[in-house]
């Protein structure tokens, strides 16, 4: 395993424990409202602190952003993305469905990535050039053909829902043509399923650079694809991703763009 990779291995792993500590103490939890229908919670703040120091251990020049404020200047080189806690929503409601998203960006290109379910004890990561693991495994994305009974994954932009007529109407062009679409509540998760195969395709926006960075990476090192609504290369800092094997994703953008 890259050096660095293990250093974001262990990192989420130390947030993965506050995390389940915080989800079976929900009672005691805090919860603040960041915008409309957008939450966080002192477990993703604790979340995220707990990754940074953990990195910083071992790499204290690197710079940081993550979701909840964690903005560290440092060694632009090295750009650590972080998400401490992909999937709130479902936190706070009992949902056992969130993780983890750690992504190393290095001279603007992702490099090192995990994706931890704490609840799952699924570990997902990826090195630039070393293909995708679970826990240790090796995973590809589908081998599915066209859209013809795959399964899909999405989202629906529930902080600008000014946007929900389009977002509904592509929703139905594609769920006439697949066999069905689930909705998970993490982007991460989406992606990291993608890349398992377990997702033939995914499509979402409104997103942020945390949200998919390390999954962007799992998806490309599983041999999938990575596009933006238009198929564009560069989804990270776009706002709108589409994901899968080539033809998935070739299949998605006819009804996305």
């Amino acid at each position: 395993m890259h050096p660095m990779l293990n250093i974001a291995v262990r990192a989420a792993r130390a947030a993965g424990n506050v995390i389940t500590r915080g989800f079976e103490n929900r009672g005691d939890l805090l919860t603040e409202k960041k915008g409309e229908n957008d939450f966080v919670t002192k477990i993703d703040k604790e979340a995220e602190f707990t990754i940074i120091n953990k990195i910083q251990q071992s790499y204290p020049d690197h710079s940081f952003i993550g979701e909840e404020g964690g903005l560290v200047k440092g060694d632009e080189d090295y750009k650590w993305i972080i998400d401490p806690l992909d999937g709130t929503t479902n936190f706070i409601k009992g949902i056992p469905h969130f993780a983890v998203s750690i992504a190393l960006m290095h001279k603007g290109r992702i490099d090192q990535a995990v994706v931890f379910d704490p609840i799952r004890g699924e570990l997902f990561t990826a090195s630039k050039g070393g293909g995708a693991q679970l826990n240790g495994f090796r995973i590809r994305a589908s081998n599915a053909r066209d859209l013809n009974n795959t399964v899909l994954a999405t989202a629906f932009p529930f902080k600008a829902k000014d946007d929900a007529e389009q977002a509904i109407q592509r929703f139905s062009n594609i769920f006439k043509q697949c066999g069905d679409i689930r909705r998970g509540g993490s982007a991460a998760l989406d992606l990291a399923y993608v890349a398992a195969g377990r997702f033939d395709g995914y499509w979402e926006r409104g997103l942020q650079p945390w949200d998919v960075a390390a999954g962007e990476l799992l998806v490309r090192e599983s041999g999938g694809l990575v596009t933006d609504f238009s198929g564009g290369n560069d989804p990270l800092y776009k706002g709108e991703i589409v994901a899968g094997n080539p033809r998935v994703v070739q299949a998605l953008v006819k009804h996305l763009k």
